[in-house]
């Protein structure tokens, strides 16, 4: 069994990014925010599948050069190798779950020059 409460972890960026509540060992989950205007670098995996829940706000997640705007209640699937770039487009703070599985401890791949 394993317990932990949102307000013990950091975001990886002060304000923003990810919060993994756990990382590991078969899954991580993490919260994620980003502020007005923020986004994280294009990436794929290339094992883990990741889900992103909309918990409040707005933000444009692009999977291969598809622009998908997600609002509060929307769940989007990303499958290994679909390349991913988030960015807040909105004038509001988003906050959403992120869900990767099965773990990797190394599976991130950035990817340089991606646009949209």
């Amino acid at each position: 069994m394993y317990i932990v409460n949102e307000s013990e972890r950091d975001y990886r960026f002060g304000d923003s990014g990810p919060k993994y509540l756990m990382k590991g060992p078969r899954m991580n989950f993490a919260v994620v925010q980003f502020q007005a205007g923020q986004d994280f670098k294009a990436h794929l995996h290339n094992v883990m599948e990741e889900d992103f829940y909309i918990l409040s706000g707005e933000i444009d997640i692009v999977v291969d050069g598809v622009v998908n705007r997600l609002k509060e209640g929307d769940l989007i699937h990303i499958e290994p190798g679909e390349t991913h770039y988030c960015i807040n487009n909105s004038s509001a703070p988003v906050k959403m779950v992120s869900v990767l599985a099965p773990y990797q401890e190394v599976d991130k791949v950035e990817v340089d020059g991606y646009t949209y």
